[in-house]
């Protein structure tokens, strides 16, 4: 990170960082999102809603590659930025090596793993038939990229830990458009292979990314380099502590959506199946820019923590929660508002819809919250306190949701399979936002 960076991150308003880091960085999260959606989007309207619900459904295995390059990225930025605040380049100069070594040696298994289990998995969601069918074939092309999406989210975060939001905006935008171009054409083109064409828009627009991406750590970058490729122990024990919480949301997303689509097809049949399948693509795209917000705190909090500025923690720490829930309000509210025409946009019969809107609503309510919630679990990772930020996810998607999602709809039926979620979600995020304003204090106590 160039000195100007570091100084403006430990003196510069947070208001001011709020706005330079955070904007980039949604923007670019925003058009990572684009791709899963323009998928279910271009399924629907040129293939047909069960194509668009494949697609769907086979979404949640794809969380693997996820887990991996949020465990990774998260982990290398949160050791960036605190070896930055400490003026630590030994430390700096072992990351990307380090993150490369794991990127090859997971994406290897995943791949191998992906293909061969998509069956299976399919079988847990409860898809039958057609829908079956064209999740694998989804499947087994999207794991071939694995190594590519992989190297390129991680090594992505870590430009966002180093403060260049523009950069990593640049080139996730770059791949976002080049596959909403390539996936009408190459679903038109490859005819009766159209959903093999939806997965192979996507992996080529990550192959893409991937070597962009490295010819600027290889050629370009000045401060955070690629050296030699190998594991390094300590910044590998760093790493894995504080990417683990992240690792495991992205993972818990998996069995979250696993389950949700499981008990869809259960209590409420295809029907329902298929408005999950159309919520959970508006609601993991309305996420995802919340996610980008929280990597603009990330160095915010990383730099400040590791200089020992705890008051520009705690005011970094509100101006974010504010702008967080400002952010959730803007997806949140036109999603309530125009429910309807949004379902409609991933070829979902009118029927549908209209017997599945005030559903959609229902599980869409808590949403304006989760601002809040993504900074509270970025800003335990960002101070390298992965253990709580892995308690809030653990208890959040695992510990709660997981029960209540057996047992209520075995009282309420399929109305419970919409309203589990934002019940869970609303009693996390009030224990989360205690469990931050218990360590800020802390931090007070520590200063004086």
């Amino acid at each position: 990170m160039k000195e100007n960076m570091k100084e403006q991150l430990l003196t510069k308003r947070p208001i001011d960082l709020l706005f330079q880091l955070s904007i980039p960085a949604v923007i670019g999260m925003i058009v990572i999102g684009l791709y899963p959606l323009m998928d279910g989007i271009f399924a629907g309207k040129i293939i047909g809603q069960t194509a668009m619900t494949a697609c769907g459904v086979a979404m949640p295995l794809t969380f693997f590659n996820s887990g991996i390059s949020t465990l990774l990225g998260v982990g290398s930025a949160s050791v960036l930025s605190r070896a930055i605040g400490k003026g630590d380049q030994k430390t700096v100069d072992k990351i990307m090596g380090n993150l490369i070594f794991w990127v090859i040696l997971f994406s290897a298994i995943i791949t191998v793993g992906g293909i061969l289990l998509a069956p299976h998995f399919l079988d847990m969601v409860g898809a039958t038939g057609e829908i079956k069918a064209y999740g694998i074939r989804y499947l087994r092309v999207i794991f071939i990229g694995s190594l590519f999406v992989n190297f390129t989210q991680s090594a992505n975060m870590v430009m966002r830990g180093e403060g260049l939001m523009k950069k990593a905006m640049l080139i996730m935008g770059f791949g976002a458009l080049l596959n909403i171009i390539l996936d009408p054409i190459l679903m038109t083109v490859m005819g009766e292979y159209a959903i093999e064409g939806a997965a192979l828009a996507t992996i080529t627009a990550q192959f893409v990314q991937a070597a962009v991406t490295l010819h600027y750590f290889l050629k370009k970058s000045k401060v955070v380099e690629i050296h030699k490729i190998q594991s390094d122990a300590e910044i590998k024990k760093e790493m894995f502590s504080v990417g683990s919480s992240a690792m495991m949301m992205q993972l818990l997303f998996m069995i979250q959506q696993t389950m949700l689509y499981k008990m869809a097809f259960k209590y409420g049949g295809d029907t329902n199946g298929i408005l999950m399948a159309a919520s959970l693509r508006v609601y993991a795209f309305s996420f995802i820019p919340l996610w980008g917000m929280s990597q603009g705190l990330q160095p915010v909090v990383g730099t400040n923590f590791g200089a020992k500025q705890f008051d520009r923690v705690r005011q970094g720490m509100k101006v974010f929660s504010i702008g967080g829930l400002s952010l959730a309000a803007i997806f949140w509210l036109p999603s309530l508002l125009f429910s309807s025409q949004i379902l409609s946009l991933f070829g979902v019969e009118a029927g549908i819809i209209a017997q599945g809107v005030g559903n959609f609503r229902l599980f869409y309510s808590v949403f304006i919250l989760y601002g809040v919630m993504v900074m509270t679990i970025t800003f335990f990772q960002s101070i390298g306190n992965g253990k709580k930020a892995g308690t809030i996810v653990m208890l959040r998607q695992l510990f709660l949701f997981v029960p209540a999602m057996i047992f209520l709809p075995m009282v309420f039926g399929i109305k419970a399979v919409w309203f589990t979620q934002p019940l869970v979600d609303f009693i996390m995020i009030t224990v989360g936002i205690l469990m931050m304003l218990s360590e800020l204090n802390k931090m007070g106590k520590d200063k004086a």
